[in-house]
């Protein structure tokens, strides 16, 4: 998929459409509200602590990628909101899953149906499975099937917007630290500016080429 995002991007993204829908009076979030958001105990895996900083960093990368914008509301105080169903145009359902699976990353269907509820009702099991159907079949796909892990005997679903999803080998292998994977997604993240300040150079030196090859046409 284009426009992967880091675990922090992640969480920042799945914060703004989960409170757009649980609690809409105070949507758009502001910087402070959006940081409580995703710091916040209950319905996030992993438990993370992000400075505003972070979340600031992450909201810019999703802001480039057009994922994220200022609401113009006019208010004092900035406040941001998701782009997701207006470029994709996803349903009420759709958004709610997605949503699950970027605030708690890959979770089967009975998860996704009771977490998945407080943001959209799912008349049972089948219903989820069919939105799922939907979103692993668009013609990019947003959500995946992960291979079913030893010891478990239903299937995960994942969001395909972050890295790809790494599947423990074997049942009850340790997560990393949050801390852990914070500075392993601050490090994707600069890996990532890197190779675009990379291919912006590129660009800028074929244009400078460019730009004399045709001035020599005039000599």
């Amino acid at each position: 998929m284009d426009n992967l995002l880091d675990g922090v991007e992640v969480r920042v993204f799945g914060c703004l459409i989960e409170k757009e829908m649980t609690t809409p009076e105070y949507y758009p979030l502001t910087l402070n509200a959006l940081t409580n958001a995703c710091n916040q105990k209950s319905n996030r895996d992993p438990i993370m602590a992000l400075a505003e900083e972070e979340v600031v960093r992450a909201l810019e990368g999703l802001r480039f990628k057009q994922l994220v914008v200022v609401a113009a509301d006019g208010g004092r105080v900035p406040k941001y909101r998701h782009l997701l169903a207006e470029k994709l145009g996803l349903v009420p359902a759709e958004l709610a899953l997605v949503c699950e699976m970027m605030v708690r990353g890959p979770q089967t269907v009975g998860e996704l149906r009771t977490r998945g509820e407080r943001m959209h009702f799912f008349a049972g099991l089948a219903a989820v499975e069919e939105v799922l159907r939907e979103l692993m079949e668009r013609e990019t796909p947003l959500v995946a099937r992960l291979p079913r892990q030893p010891g478990r005997k239903e299937s995960r679903y994942a969001q395909l917007w972050g890295a790809e999803p790494e599947i423990a080998a074997e049942e009850g292998g340790a997560a990393p630290e949050p801390a852990r994977q914070r500075v392993m997604a601050e490090n994707e993240r600069i890996a990532r500016l890197e190779e675009e300040v990379a291919g912006l150079r590129g660009e800028v030196a074929g244009l400078r080429q460019a730009v004399e090859d045709f001035k020599k046409q005039f000599e």
